[in-house]
């Protein structure tokens, strides 16, 4: 997930068309594309927005995974060969960073957190982590108080920027507005973000987080029910894909419920 969130990041800023200056004022684009209202690509408010992101470090522990890191990033063109691979580096990228995010496996997460020189590299940063059932509580004893901890779910749509990511919202500070910028600012650009306490994240990562699981179940039961009705593999496939994207996106675009669709498309007789 964490390859998918940079990939997003990246790209979302490489869509941004050359910026101008008309009147003294800084503009670029607005949205990625017109038909993804919930994806924004990130701009810059001003030439100097701290908000943007303007380096990138990804930690790996072993030097084979660094290898397949780099080969995904230079297949990205444009800023993506600039990504820095650090293998057994998690204390120096941690130091030389603003925003630390957290993708290893829940078991991981005490062994890297409690690494010698990771709690005082960590004090007054944003840590966000997107771990499934690590709660903050657990994640604050771990670091010193002035640590930001939040935690954020996205989902595996993130890696074509069509995400949905929920993020706890942030404990107050004076760097509140600042770090919730930021924090659109990632997740906004590979998909939807939305901010929820986190004694919803239970129900978020079913619904959300494995929902993707469940919606091609019943994607692949629609293709399956057009080749036993006769229709090529392939074809059958794209037309059930093709109509649940739509489906989804009338919905999001509103104003109309799911029922009222459903009923669009039904007959009394």
């Amino acid at each position: 997930m964490g390859i998918a969130i940079i990939s997003g990041v990246i790209a979302s800023l490489e869509s941004i068309p050359s910026a101008r200056e008309q009147g003294g004022h800084h503009y670029g684009a607005a949205k990625w594309e017109s038909h993804t209202p919930g994806t924004l690509t990130p701009t810059a408010q001003s030439p100097s927005d701290e908000s943007l992101p303007s380096r990138y470090l990804a930690c790996v522990s072993r030097e084979e995974s660094a290898k397949r890191l780099r080969d995904v990033f230079f297949s990205l063109g444009g800023s993506g060969p600039s990504i820095e691979v650090l293998v057994g580096q998690n204390v120096r990228a941690v130091q030389e960073a603003d925003v630390v995010i957290l993708c290893c496996k829940p078991q991981l997460a005490r062994s890297i957190l409690t690494e010698p020189g990771l709690r005082e590299a960590l004090d007054g940063k944003l840590l966000i982590s997107i771990l499934a059932g690590v709660t903050i509580a657990q994640l604050t004893a771990l670091v010193t108080a002035p640590t930001k901890v939040i935690r954020a779910m996205p989902n595996t749509p993130c890696r074509i920027r069509e995400g949905m990511t929920v993020v706890t919202n942030l404990p107050q500070s004076d760097s509140s507005e600042l770090d919730r910028a930021k924090i659109l600012k990632i997740f906004s650009s590979i998909g939807r973000c939305r901010f929820l306490d986190e004694k919803h994240f239970d129900a978020c990562t079913a619904l959300s987080g494995s929902g993707p699981a469940f919606a091609c179940i019943f994607l692949e039961a629609m293709a399956d029910g057009g080749v036993m009705m006769g229709l090529p593999r392939a074809e059958a496939l794209e037309l059930a894909a093709q109509t649940l994207q739509g489906a989804a996106r009338m919905t999001l675009q509103g104003p109309l419920h799911p029922a009222q669709l459903k009923d669009a498309v039904t007959s009394e007789h």
